[in-house]
């Protein structure tokens, strides 16, 4: 149920200038039609004291307070849902995001889990706060030769802070080299000299703080020399593609590619080649890979080139995927938010009947893995990497 407002709004209560303080584009707000579209596709609106459609009118109002005063936009999980379906083409996640950098610089109530992620991003470059020597555990246990780190190659494997620190995450870097082995393609890694890509600081409205972060794993990057930069994580994808050219104000002068992509070439060009395999199997499509990079088609290319898989898609899929709940930093801040939305979409990927539910993020990985936890569901959940790895001819 949605805060009591002031019965009487008197000037006292009402920032005129807020809008436009919190949207640059505060005109396109204006022509909000307040038809619920936002609300409807937010995966976590029945959580929020003000849903997103009341949120506008609030901050069209002027009522600040109110509007930084709410839980709503740190519930948003950024999918991009709202800003894909809305009649108006209000970039309504922006909106969300810049709400979050407001509250940041002006003194409001910031989530403390935020606060700490801040603190160990800045000071040991990963979100885990663990020291950034330890970047390469993921890697104990398989056979990859230590010169990899750093030498020059024409693919670099950016494996990022879930797939590096996050033991249920491990598996899938680990399947990424072992098909570069398997199949004799150099790749080279930055080990400890990879920083977070910053996209979680990117997220909790802390962009500014992001520009180190680029400019050293840029700098890093270029100096290892790669035609290819290659990374397993959609969010990590979505930065180096995106975020760090509009950063920097600069191309970056190497190829960016997620890993279902690089795959997907590697099996059309016949580097890689797949057994038969005879699962029925459901893809969940990654936001930041997804709706906000359009990169829907290579993951499947890749299950349908799989001899005797069929992929059996869920009533929502590919624009119209459900999130996981698992981005926008809301893991960190609401954990009961993110277990309510896993939930709801594991349950629309077991409706397909599959044996196993197929994914391109370790974030999402996660998030539906600890879903199937706690509904005590026995289904795999594999990352598109693991995928190919398993089904691959050795």
């Amino acid at each position: 149920m949605s805060p009591s407002l002031p019965r009487v709004l008197t000037d006292e209560l009402l920032d005129r200038e807020f809008m436009a303080q919190v949207e640059p584009d505060w005109r396109k707000l204006l022509s909000c039609l307040q038809c619920g579209t936002c609300s409807a596709s937010c995966p976590t609106a029945e959580l929020m004291d003000y849903s997103p459609r009341q949120l506008w009118e609030l901050i069209r109002l002027g009522l600040r307070d109110e509007v930084m005063n709410s839980r709503t936009f740190w519930l948003c999980t950024q999918c991009y849902a709202c800003t894909a379906r809305c009649p108006r083409g209000i970039m309504t996640n922006e909106t969300m995001r810049r709400l979050r950098e407001w509250a940041v610089a002006n003194g409001y109530s910031v989530p403390q889990s935020l606060l700490m992620m801040r603190q160990a991003v800045n000071y040991n470059h990963n979100i885990l706060n663990e020291d950034n020597k330890t970047r390469l555990i993921w890697s104990e246990g398989i056979e990859m030769p230590p010169e990899r780190v750093q030498e020059p190659a024409d693919i670099l494997l950016f494996t990022g802070c879930v797939s590096a620190l996050y033991p249920m995450a491990y598996s899938i870097p680990q399947s990424l080299v072992q098909i570069f082995e398997q199949a004799h393609v150099g790749y080279s890694l930055l080990g400890s000299e990879e920083w977070c890509c910053g996209y979680p600081l990117y997220s909790a409205g802390m962009k500014d703080e992001m520009v180190k972060l680029a400019q050293h794993n840029v700098e890093r990057v270029r100096a290892a020399g790669p035609k290819i930069l290659v990374t397993t994580c959609s969010s990590c994808y979505y930065t180096w593609h995106h975020l760090y050219p509009e950063i920097l104000g600069e191309t970056l002068g190497f190829e960016v590619l997620h890993a279902s992509e690089l795959l997907s070439r590697m099996i059309q060009e016949g580097t890689i080649r797949l057994t038969e395999t005879p699962w029925r199997v459901t893809y969940h499509d990654p936001c930041d890979l997804g709706r906000k990079s359009g990169l829907f088609d290579p993951p499947r290319e890749i299950i349908r080139s799989i001899p005797g898989m069929h992929l059996e898609e869920m009533p929502r899929s590919r624009e119209n995927a459900m999130c996981c709940g698992g981005g926008g930093d809301v893991a960190m801040t609401e954990p009961e938010a993110v277990e309510h939305v896993s939930v709801e979409r594991l349950q629309e990927a077991l409706s397909t009947n599959p044996e196993a539910i197929i994914s391109s993020c370790q974030q999402c990985k996660r998030t539906l893995l600890q879903a199937a936890r706690k509904t005590r569901t026995r289904i795999r959940v594999l990352d598109v990497c693991e995928l190919v790895w398993q089904v691959m001819e050795k």
